[in-house]
């Protein structure tokens, strides 16, 4: 079973991730849990999988529910930040204004807590999620 989580995206400011998504560079990005990080001994490069439940934009307001699969590598620097795709940022218009509810069910090779769910220390309180000042992604 998984673990699951809310977090924050984190970027650049969208006219830059525009011009990042067309490159293939970094763009968007989230950090695992601590905990998850070091459990599962999660080194650079590696690979972090599960399901997109749910995106939530800058409002609090729920922009979409995908249920569906990710395959996401971890940056090459840190191992803490988990890279989101320029097929993920464009398909779901996020921005570094953007929250995602995720299980995470592997890490590597590894099954996250295999036989029970967990409810990760990342996750992002409902009223936490209306910011003050939110940008829009930029197609």
């Amino acid at each position: 079973m998984p673990e699951k989580c809310r977090v924050g995206v984190c970027g650049f400011d969208p006219m830059i991730v525009k011009g990042y998504v067309k490159t293939g560079e970094r763009a968007l990005w989230w950090h695992i849990s601590d905990e998850l990080s070091e459990e599962y001994k999660v080194k650079p490069g590696d690979t972090v999988s599960g399901k997109v439940l749910a995106i939530y934009d800058g409002t609090g307001t729920k922009t979409a529910s995908p249920n569906e699969p990710f395959e996401w590598k971890v940056s090459k620097e840190s191992g803490l930040a988990v890279l989101l795709p320029p097929e993920a940022i464009t398909k779901h218009q996020l921005s570094a204004f953007h929250f995602l509810e995720l299980f995470i069910e592997n890490v590597g090779d590894k099954a996250v807590y295999p036989g029970k769910e967990q409810m990760s220390s990342k996750w992002w309180p409902d009223e936490k999620m209306k910011l003050d000042y939110k940008v829009s992604y930029i197609a």
